[in-house]
């Protein structure tokens, strides 16, 4: 755990918003601890408050929009990219229009300001949303696909493909421990197909668009009739396409810039999760719908945690305890020795699993070509992984058996099945006193719960010790 960062002093940048070309002046603020990042609309009555939350999203064509009521910010990915690549937990954006102003197209001119006040570490302390377990989206239409896996890090990786000759298949990664955000991702800008641009006229958007703030690709040899409407839409004297096939030949910062844009945006979508995130996102072809929706399904994993309706993040890879070190601890024995690893344990807590095989002897009757794992067996493992616990807190654990006093509060929410791993996490309800061992639990197969339970246990010394 670190602690949590705002902005040292406020910042302030004037400019117009990419697609409503509305002149518009946005700052941000330094803002308290667990305060979250937030717009504030100062030109609407009330100055209504729209938290950057993905539950909030309103529209995701070319951009991100949010809305809180009849509020709406839209465009919103760079100025949160920056705060997130930044890792900056709390601020307030005082906005007096309906669109961030879109600068030069990237996070820079937002990030060169953020380094310019400097960051405030605050007291609190930043938690964060490991993904739990694999996450996936598809969409078909768009031949897209985003995937999330567990890590112990935040690390993103882009993969773009717009079946295009002069805007090849390219990637981007990032790793938030590993790189700089401000000089690998930050100065990455938007982009277009020229095709696109009249499509995006008809449907009333880059009404602030420029050269100066958008890389726009040519994919067919322009006519000077063409060449000269198009000078006078973005109101230059005139307009250019050379053998960068780049209109009037920007210069891109990195060769695979398009690839880091995307992976800019991806970041500054995921930020709407409301937590800083641990885990490898890798995109193909990603773009704001694909990633609202990566989103979305995270923001509810979130939610399911803090409910206690999924399993919170365990490295299922660890091995603290293996059958060996089990037997030494638990007097039980096949056919009814119901724990395979042990993987987390602490004074207060365990963590073990339970691998279900077709070869469990109870599966013979329970239930003959409908096989069901029997609710007594799921509390019986529960209880030895927790009695894995109370024999931990004794030196001589050898001289006592743990047996059950109480069992209460038993909820069974779905089958267990041959091929399941059951995933048991025990908290302690209250210390361990006289050998009394007064225990929560949960089991998780796939992170959902299928049964949880209190239950009490106490250590009886052995006969013969």
């Amino acid at each position: 755990m670190d602690n949590q960062q705002t902005l040292s002093q406020p910042v302030t940048f004037s400019g117009i918003g990419l697609h409503t070309g509305a002149q518009v002046t946005l700052t941000i603020l330094p803002a308290p601890e667990n305060h979250g990042v937030q717009f504030k609309r100062t030109d609407l009555d009330g100055q209504p408050i729209i938290p950057a939350d993905v539950d909030l999203v309103i529209d995701t064509n070319r951009g991100t929009a949010l809305a809180k009521g009849e509020a709406v910010v839209y465009t919103v990915e760079h100025v949160l990219a920056a705060l997130a690549g930044m890792q900056i937990d709390n601020a307030l954006i005082e906005i007096n229009g309906p669109e961030p102003p879109i600068l030069d197209g990237s996070a820079w001119p937002y990030v060169e300001a953020i380094l310019a006040v400097g960051i405030q570490q605050q007291n609190a302390r930043r938690e964060y949303f490991t993904i739990p377990s694999r996450i996936i989206h598809e969409d078909a239409e768009r031949k897209s696909e985003m995937i999330a896996l567990p890590d112990e890090r935040y690390r993103l990786s882009v993969m773009i493909d717009f079946d295009s000759k002069v805007l090849v298949t390219q990637g981007a990664s990032f790793d938030i421990e590993k790189n700089n955000f401000a000089e690998d991702i930050s100065k990455a800008r938007t982009f277009v197909f020229l095709h696109e641009i009249e499509h995006l006229i008809e449907h009333n958007l880059i009404k602030g668009g420029d050269l100066s703030n958008a890389i726009v690709f040519v994919e067919q040899k322009l006519s000077d009739e063409k060449l000269d409407a198009l000078a006078k839409f973005f109101n230059k004297p005139d307009v250019k396409v050379n053998g960068s096939n780049i209109l009037n030949h920007v210069e891109l910062y990195y060769a695979n810039e398009p690839a880091r844009h995307k992976l800019l945006d991806l970041m500054g979508d995921l930020s709407l999760v409301g937590m800083p995130l641990r885990g490898n996102i890798i995109a193909h072809r990603p773009g704001h719908k694909t990633n609202i929706a990566l989103a979305k399904k995270i923001k509810q994993l979130i939610k399911d945690e803090k409910a206690g309706k999924a399993m919170p993040y365990i490295d299922l890879t660890k091995n603290l305890f293996d059958i060996h070190k089990i037997m030494d601890f638990l007097p039980h024995r096949y056919p009814f020795l119901l724990v395979d690893r042990i993987i987390e344990m602490s004074d207060e807590h365990v963590v073990g699993i339970k691998n279900v095989t077709m070869n469990e002897p109870f599966f013979v009757g329970h239930f003959p070509g409908n096989p069901v794992m029997p609710g007594v067996m799921q509390i019986e493992a529960m209880a030895q992984v927790g009695g894995i616990l109370a024999m931990n807190s004794v030196d001589d654990y050898k001289k006592y058996t743990p047996y059950f006093i109480k069992i209460e509060s038993v909820k069974f929410k779905q089958k267990v099945l041959p091929g399941d791993t059951l995933v048991f996490v025990l908290h302690l309800l209250t210390p361990i006193r006289r050998g009394i061992c007064h225990m929560a639990g949960k089991a998780y197969v796939d992170g959902k719960v299928v049964m949880e339970a209190e239950m009490m246990a106490q250590l009886i010394k052995n006969a013969d010790a």
